[in-house]
């Protein structure tokens, strides 16, 4: 039956272990503290953070709830998204955690961001009693002399066990037997002499020391001493200090000479030599230190990490020749030295930026860590000051990287950003990572054009489907934001829509003819071309194109004077007396082309007299290039053809019907100037008819010229069944002012009336004149129906 007092204090030990494996409290100012026990399974729920922090799921995943550890410790709890706790994640054992620390405190930070919220966790790790007290040795060897007095004392080292508190050793049992008994300290093992030794008796004893915990269970850990009775060896080591303290820099090179350990021994001979040893050291330890069994040097072997460890409790024992001992502490403090660069850790950033946000907006939140202490942990971050970015301290060792200025994609589409991170030691360290930020493009141009405006200039009877010319729009925006499409806008080019007139192809801006333009019907016109990109909303802009079409000569001249044949019977009257130079006539012509293909220039293909008369090639005058002679032919037939400029060149032909006469007596002989073989007989009547009507009144005539040219003192000529031509004859699309005609004010100059006599084809003749001295003035023609 188990004592009183042991169930109270098992009773006692439940009830903590219950409190600290369910007991969660919160620290001020929003902080959360948790107490569960170590060596829990991988999921257990150490608390809801959700609950205690009082926010929920929702907020907790779309805030990116994440746990960050200092340093560079295991990854020991992380975050369940769905519920909410705060569960463990790898093994936590307390003892590699904080060794024999009174209390067990992992730190560990709680971000959440947008915005950026920071939370210190403590999770005191409370121990289980998972370690059996453990000695050095399985054996420990000792030599007593025989002459030792009763009470008397040996030191035994002590078991030691990686658990803290209860669940340390908390007693030792000695098995029972003749000789030794336990002294009453309970810390101190030692073995006290009951009764005296006999040599002769027993030269040997091994006494069964037990070291027992206080954990619940209990756990417990043995050691056989083994007890070589001697002749007497009446005094132990005794050390100078029972602690010796020393201080050592992290990574000291080997060799270096920590602290030297002394014990004396009042015996002499081999009594009196004493042996130095580490007494119960772990096996890290033993790599880290050596200690000279002659001189008790502690010297440096391995590597010293104050990130690792900032303390080291070491025993060390003093054992004489005979196998007496005694044991003492050293303490050494581990210096820490700048000897780690920060570290600097990219815990958010976005993957697209878009170039809209505003100055001032958090893209990013940096986290800076440097396991050094003190001012050697101490770090200042800084970026280069190329960059619209800046960084600001936020939450312990974060920092949020905001925009300083506007972002434009299209001037710059990514930036390297470069962090610095610089500690206070000395000297100074530091070390520099670069991030990568893309901005994401918005649709924020419009398109462009190449040009302000745009001229296409098409040759008319084109082929419809012929390209004009080409608009580029250039849009600097990125994939479908800066894809550009084109289109005419609506309107009208001479009353009908544009787009019967012109098309444009959407993709490539190549602008194509619709239909076959007539520079004779219109000479340019103007469109409108819309740029549209794909954004959304989509943006455009527009441009003017205007479209010339420049002229092909595809018109012959149009003679005006004479009127073409067929349409009427027309013949000149040459004075007899003419000069040579004097003017006798002049061919009308006109163009509907303009420009070089509207320069016309007149010929005599063929004549009844070719070095008779000449015309002007450029005014098409007809001019006598000599005096008249009696022995030129009255009746004189002129071919004139008409050229224009153009490539290839079209031309016109016209007759001209020329009578060298004075008097009206010689108009019978008209009949015989047709030289139209198709004119029947009826025509030769008619003609005849005409003459003979005309010499009734040829004598009437002469007077009144005679008159005439008695009070003007110049000759007249007399015309007889003469019709003035109107104004209106010539057609109005030939008198042009613009320059783009041929037939020009200059044409008036001439002062030229044309007569007709009235009547069919066959019968008809007419006069024409120019006003000069030689010719009958308009207002004296005397009409005959």
């Amino acid at each position: 039956m188990m004592h009183p007092k042991h169930e109270r204090f098992r009773v006692l030990v439940l009830i903590h272990l219950f409190v600290s494996l369910f007991g969660t409290r919160h620290l001020v100012q929003g902080d959360l503290s948790y107490s569960f026990p170590e060596e829990m399974k991988l999921g257990f729920i150490v608390g809801n953070v959700a609950k205690d922090l009082g926010v929920d799921l929702n907020t907790l995943s779309s805030r990116k709830a994440r746990v960050d550890i200092e340093g560079t410790r295991k990854r020991c709890c992380d975050i369940n998204m769905n519920t909410g706790d705060l569960i463990t994640s790898d093994r936590i054992d307390r003892e590699s955690l904080c060794g024999k620390k009174p209390s067990c405190v992992v730190k560990i930070d709680l971000v959440l961001e947008n915005p950026l919220e920071l939370h210190r966790v403590s999770l005191h790790v409370q121990d289980v009693n998972d370690n059996p007290p453990k000695f050095k040795k399985n054996l420990i060897e000792m030599e007593i002399r025989e002459s030792a007095e009763k009470g008397s004392r040996f030191a035994i080292e002590e078991a030691h066990d990686a658990d803290m508190g209860q669940n340390d050793v908390q007693r030792y049992v000695l098995e029972k037997n003749d000789n030794f008994i336990l002294s009453a300290d309970s810390k101190r093992v030692q073995l006290q002499l009951e009764n005296n030794l006999d040599r002769e008796k027993q030269k040997e004893i091994n006494l069964l020391l037990t070291a027992i915990d206080g954990g619940s269970p209990q756990r417990s850990g043995t050691v056989v001493i083994h007890v070589t009775v001697l002749d007497a060896n009446d005094n132990a080591p005794v050390f100078t200090q029972a602690v010796y303290k020393a201080r050592v820099q992290e990574n000291a090179p080997p060799e270096t000479l920590v602290i030297t350990v002394s014990a004396t021994d009042a015996d002499e001979g081999v009594n009196g030599d004493v042996i130095y040893d580490f007494g119960h050291v772990s096996e890290e330890n033993l790599d880290i230190f050596s200690l000279d069994p002659k001189t008790g040097q502690m010297k440096v072997t391995g590597v010293i990490d104050f990130e690792e460890t900032i303390l080291f409790d070491i025993n060390v024992e003093a054992k004489d020749g005979l196998g007496l001992t005694s044991y003492a502490k050293v303490l050494i403090d581990v210096i820490d030295v700048n000897d780690n660069t920060p570290a600097i850790y990219l815990n958010s950033m976005s993957s697209n930026t878009p170039e809209s946000i505003p100055p001032g907006t958090e893209v990013g939140i940096i986290n800076v860590q440097d396991r050094d202490s003190e001012k050697n942990g101490q770090v200042r971050c800084s970026i280069q000051q190329n960059v619209p970015f800046k960084l600001i301290p936020s939450i312990k060792n974060y920092h949020s990287l905001v925009t300083t200025g506007h972002l434009d994609r299209e001037l710059v589409s990514d930036y390297n950003i470069t962090i610095t991170a610089t500690d206070e030691g000395s000297p100074p360290l530091s070390s520099s990572k670069t991030i990568q930020l893309s901005v994401a493009d918005i649709n924020d141009n419009p398109p462009v054009f190449e040009e302000q405006s745009y001229s296409a200039y098409v040759s008319e009877n084109n082929k419809p489907g012929s390209t004009l010319c080409s608009v580029t729009a250039r849009d600097p925006d990125w994939r479908q934001n800066g894809t550009v499409i084109y289109s005419l806008l609506p309107g009208e080019v001479n009353g009908a829509s544009v787009s019967s007139y012109l098309s444009v192809n959407g993709d490539t801006g190549v602008i194509h003819a619709v239909r076959s333009f007539d520079y004779e019907q219109f000479r340019s016109f103007k469109v409108q071309v819309m740029a549209r990109d794909n954004g959304s909303p989509p943006l455009s802009s527009n441009v003017t194109v205007s479209v010339f079409i420049s002229d092909v000569n595809d018109n012959s001249p149009q003679i005006l004077y004479p009127a073409p044949e067929g349409s009427s019977f027309m013949t000149e009257l040459v004075p007899k007396a003419a000069h040579g130079g004097s003017l006798v006539s002049k061919v009308i012509a006109v163009d509907a082309d303009s420009g070089q293909n509207a320069w016309l220039s007149y010929h005599i293909v063929k004549a009844t007299d070719p070095g008779l008369f000449s015309i002007d090639i450029h005014s098409g005058e007809i001019r006598t290039q000599r005096d008249i002679s009696e022995s030129d032919s009255m009746k004189q037939n002129l071919i004139v053809a008409v050229k224009d400029n153009g490539q290839p060149s079209l031309s016109a032909t016209c007759s001209m019907y020329l009578l060298i006469s004075d008097n009206l007596a010689e108009v019978p002989e008209l009949k015989d100037i047709s030289y139209d073989e198709k004119n029947s007989k009826l025509t030769s009547y008619l003609i005849i008819a005409l003459v003979s009507v005309s010499t009734f009144f040829l004598t009437f005539i002469i007077i009144i010229l005679g008159v005439r040219f008695c009070r003007r003192r110049k000759p007249r000529l007399l015309f007889d069944g003469a019709v003035a031509i109107p104004g209106a004859y010539l057609p109005p699309n030939y008198a042009d002012v613009d320059g783009t005609g041929t037939l020009r004010s200059t044409y008036n100059n001439y002062n030229y009336d044309a007569y007709l006599t009235t009547g069919s084809r066959t019968s008809d003749f007419k006069f024409v004149s120019s006003y000069n001295d030689n010719t009958l003035p308009a207002d004296q023609t005397l009409r005959k129906s």
